[in-house]
């Protein structure tokens, strides 16, 4: 847990003005995925002051970034976060589920209380030096594919979607049909591949840039923010790949107990807003709003397959299809 800025930030005053202001402070907690850890270094200092200009509090921010299914477990579990990040709504649904939060998240924003999009891509090595085009290419003998572990990582998941529907894609031209065994049999021939399950997309992509692998299945933005920041990725876009959604929603039990609703629910809004949008964009998402999204979407390729968790048939299905104690990812992992 990380306190964000501190309480000398420009606009807190000095001297007596700072301990009035100091007797208003309020704390945030905010359990979020790993991979806004980056955007929320700018965001977060961009909400605090907009909120000391509004109000004239003050409002510091304990942070904790972890891997989006065990960020859940975690607050399932007693950690009091205001306000959680993930990286899916199922991640969402099982805090709410655990009676934590008792507001329609999905109706606190236009856009079902997503927050960010983007897409499951590959990165390579500079030059691209296996020549990699598509998911096809990652069966390959000799590829070495490196993706997170779903027990553990949202971003994981995406993953595992995106290569069985792409294969669900494929059954479609080639049988005429969608067929689960024909998808099932390509994820596996990708998995065959794979060198290590790593805890969290950022633990896959430490791994990669020490030197383990030669393909990464991740987020667009992940690998986005890592080129800006001079890392030499190449980033390969399948014809057939999924839109990711991510949400935001405040932890109704706790920001209660905490006192905190108002700022949890402001943050909460701010992230939707043009500025914050625009932002995220500037880390890699894509943004949810149609105003950004025309602004940006020059920067963004448009894969001709692109498909959402629709086509899968909703979460629910995919949770019970794919990741239930029987599903075909553990079939997979199984070699079954």
């Amino acid at each position: 847990m990380a306190a964000c800025a501190s309480r000398s930030e420009p606009g807190a005053g000095s001297g007596g003005e700072a301990t009035a202001a100091s007797t208003e402070d309020v704390t945030l907690v905010i359990g979020a995925y790993s991979v806004v850890k980056d955007a929320f270094a700018e965001l977060l200092p961009a909400f605090q002051q907009q909120w000391r200009e509004k109000t004239g509090q003050l409002v510091t921010f304990q942070e904790s970034y972890e891997a989006s299914g065990t960020q859940a477990r975690s607050i399932v579990g007693g950690f009091e976060a205001d306000v959680a990040v993930l990286a899916m709504e199922t991640d969402i649904d099982k805090i709410e589920k655990a009676g934590l939060i008792t507001h329609s998240w999905r109706d606190a924003n236009a856009y079902g209380g997503m927050v960010t999009r983007s897409l499951v891509v590959m990165g390579t090595r500079q030059g691209n030096p296996l020549g990699i085009r598509d998911w096809s290419d990652l069966t390959k003998e000799g590829v070495k594919v490196l993706y997170p572990n779903p027990k553990t990582s949202g971003g994981a998941m995406w993953d595992i979607n995106a290569i069985y529907g792409a294969g669900l894609k494929r059954s479609e031209e080639e049988l005429g049909r969608k067929d689960p065994a024909y998808a099932k049999s390509f994820l596996a021939a990708v998995h065959d591949n794979v060198e290590s399950l790593d805890k969290s997309g950022r633990a896959s992509m430490a791994a990669f840039e020490y030197g383990v692998g030669d393909v990464i299945v991740t987020y667009e933005n992940e690998l986005l923010a890592r080129i800006a920041q001079g890392v030499p990725y190449e980033i390969v876009t399948p014809r057939d790949t999924i839109q990711i959604e991510n949400p935001a929603a405040v932890i109704d039990a706790n920001a209660d107990r905490h006192g905190t609703r108002e700022v949890a629910e402001a943050f909460v809004s701010f992230l939707g807003t043009p500025e914050a949008q625009r932002t995220l964009a500037k880390y890699g998402f894509r943004p949810v709003d149609p105003g950004v999204w025309a602004e940006t979407k020059d920067r963004f390729p448009q894969p001709e397959g692109l498909f959402d968790i629709g086509y899968l048939g909703g979460w629910a299905q995919v949770r019970e299809e794919l990741y239930s104690k029987k599903g075909i990812w553990y079939q997979v992992l199984a070699g079954l």
